[in-house]
């Protein structure tokens, strides 16, 4: 059995694409929202294995990866058959010894990764659509995707159906921002990033909310899972890792927020007023020469190099402060090894690394599960691309259509930050997720402010 792609002709979006599969277990949604940078769109469905164990998911994942039948189609394309799915944050637990501390009451597993042989992909450069799949099953697929069969679709409306609560109240936030000073005073780290988790119950179906959420976040990084557990939603706006096939690699981390103005002017002030922040320029330079660092675990000496230091990218609710940073792998095939080597992604820990994620273990009540993990997908032939799972939602099902929705907001503290700002912009971050999801903004409160 080999694999091969070919065109589809198709008008449907990528999102009305997706309902047709929206409710089978491990469908995965990336989305790039029509985003100005973006180039690809890819549904994945029907993964030939799932990977939920993480063990030594590193090694499990690369050998998975050449196990895949070899792919005979157009060379450009993206993805030619290989992995795609979620790693939770706490998949780094595999990689580097951190103590246990904070309750683990989200249960999902930590891994939620398939192997797939059938891709839908659409250049959004051209409105092209490609099919991926063995040449076995392209006519049946092809028929499934061009002329779908009708059939009753899952319109339950979504409904928020309790107020937001916080894992900490705004005092307990105050008394974790001044022991992480304590930390930082006495050199343990020099920067942390601290989390507080919302969450409330809803009804209804996951899917419709995700769609909801897509209409007001146009972020480059987004996707939709589902899960036979419930389904992760993440709006996301940064890149972690991208690789290309000859193992070119680049990632983008984000450090330093302003919130957005309606009025123009006023916006464009709060743009340059963090471009030119001593305090967040310096944040975004520590996390760069973190990414410096653990990219030059894999890639060629003095390959590592900053093209982008502290250039603006606007969203929906935030500005954001985000620098480029690139290398070359000495084996383009150890792009899965690399991964690991820099999970998770320094600018959602702090640094050092390893004892920023024992200091938040230690600080935040919860695990964070899929928050701050990743989505993404490792192609067989080397290109693979992903994101840094913020602004992202954990839904778990108590039964069909009722259950429990989870959704966190952190930033990075360093010696100079001001905790009420640092508190105020967990808050930014969440401003075009919570209030849409609920009847009324004011659900979203600020507990004790």
């Amino acid at each position: 059995m080999s694999l091969t792609a070919i065109q589809l002709s198709i008008t449907a979006s990528f999102s009305e694409l997706f309902e047709r599969c929206a409710h089978e277990p491990m469908a995965l949604l990336l989305d790039s929202c029509d985003h100005p940078q973006a180039q690809w769109d890819f549904i994945f469905r029907q993964p030939q294995q799932v990977f939920t164990s993480v063990g030594n998911w590193p090694t499990i994942l690369d050998h998975a990866l050449s196990q895949l039948p070899h792919y005979q189609g157009p060379e450009h394309l993206p993805f030619q058959g290989g992995l795609a799915g979620a790693w939770s944050y706490d998949a780094g637990r595999v990689l580097e010894v951190i103590p246990a501390i904070a309750a683990n009451d989200i249960k999902l597993p930590e891994l939620s990764v398939g192997l797939y042989t059938q891709a839908l992909l659409r250049e959004r450069s051209t409105g092209t659509t490609w099919l991926v799949a063995p040449r076995a099953e392209l006519d049946t697929l092809k028929t499934y995707w061009e002329h779908p069969a009708s059939a009753a679709v899952n319109t339950s409306p979504f409904q928020v159906s309790s107020t937001w609560q916080s894992n900490m109240t705004a005092s307990e936030y105050a008394r974790k921002f001044e022991q992480i000073q304590e930390h930082i005073r006495a050199g343990d780290c020099y920067q942390i990033n601290l989390a507080q988790r919302f969450s409330a119950a809803y009804q209804g179906e996951l899917w419709s909310a995700y769609r909801h959420l897509r209409q007001y976040n146009q972020a480059p990084f987004s996707a939709f899972l589902r899960l036979p557990q419930g389904a992760l939603l993440s709006l996301s706006p940064e890149r972690f890792l991208a690789f290309n096939a000859s193992g070119h690699v680049e990632t983008k981390p984000i450090k330093g927020t302003r919130p957005r103005a309606s009025d123009p002017t006023q916006d464009l002030q709060l743009a340059q007023e963090l471009q030119h922040s001593p305090k967040d320029r310096a944040e975004n330079v520590m996390i760069v020469d973190l990414l410096r660092n653990d990219l030059s675990r894999l890639c060629l000496p003095g390959s590592v190099k900053v093209p982008h230091l502290f250039k603006i990218e606007s969203y929906a609710a935030v500005h954001h402060l985000v620098s480029t940073v690139i290398g070359q792998l000495a084996n383009p095939r150890d792009h899965i090894h690399l991964f690991a080597a820099c999970f998770p992604g320094g600018s959602i820990t702090g640094a050092p690394k390893i004892s920023a994620m024992e200091i938040i273990d230690a600080l935040e009540p919860h695990r964070r599960s899929y928050y701050c993990g990743c989505f993404g997908y490792f192609s067989q032939h080397g290109h693979a691309d992903s994101n840094i799972a913020i602004r992202t939602l954990v839904a778990t099902t108590a039964d069909d259509q009722c259950g429990t929705l989870y959704c966190w907001a952190g930033g990075g503290i360093v010696a100079d930050s001001n905790c009420t700002a640092e508190y105020q912009e967990t808050y930014d971050k969440i401003a075009r997720i919570l209030p849409i999801l609920t009847a009324k903004a004011t659900q979203v409160t600020h507990e004790s402010r």
